[in-house]
């Protein structure tokens, strides 16, 4: 009985569970306060291990509430630029992207954030997902989310 405890209990500590629970007690939650304001009600990135989450970014001049004007393309290129200034206030690099989701209000507009996104991935892009949506935040017409890893 003793040695099946000893093997039930081994068993358990080399289950994903327990992986999953030895890594949940890094986790950190992040404001740099640099593209968002500080007061949203959710973090701007959070850090499992190694791996850091960021939230969904728009159009939004650094620190404000309020979308660049331009349409898709300069709202594109700010967007990549405040999700660049969240991974650089928590020490990633674009480089380190290696997943991305994009959400647009309209999937006509593809093509031209194409344009833009790939600007900011010279040569190495990470995988990706697009979808359109009926509304995002602010009437914003893109939102583009992404996973670094290091």
């Amino acid at each position: 009985m003793r040695g099946t405890l000893l093997l039930l209990a081994a068993l358990a500590l080399a289950s994903p569970a327990h992986a999953f629970a030895a890594e949940r007690a890094n986790v950190e939650f992040l404001n740099s306060g640099k593209p968002l304001p500080t007061n949203p009600p959710f973090s701007e990135a959070v850090r499992v291990g190694n791996t850091l989450y960021l939230s969904g970014q728009i159009g939004i001049d650094s620190g404000s509430m309020k979308l660049v004007e331009g349409g898709i393309k300069a709202e594109a290129r700010q967007a990549m630029t405040n999700i660049k200034a969240t991974l650089e206030a928590h020490g990633y690099a674009m480089t380190d992207i290696v997943k991305c989701t994009v959400m647009l209000a309209d999937m006509s507009e593809w093509g031209s954030l194409n344009e833009v996104y790939k600007t900011f991935f010279p040569g190495r892009y990470p995988a990706r997902s697009a979808f359109g949506t009926t509304g995002l935040a602010l009437g914003a017409r893109v939102e583009i989310e992404c996973m670094a890893a290091k």
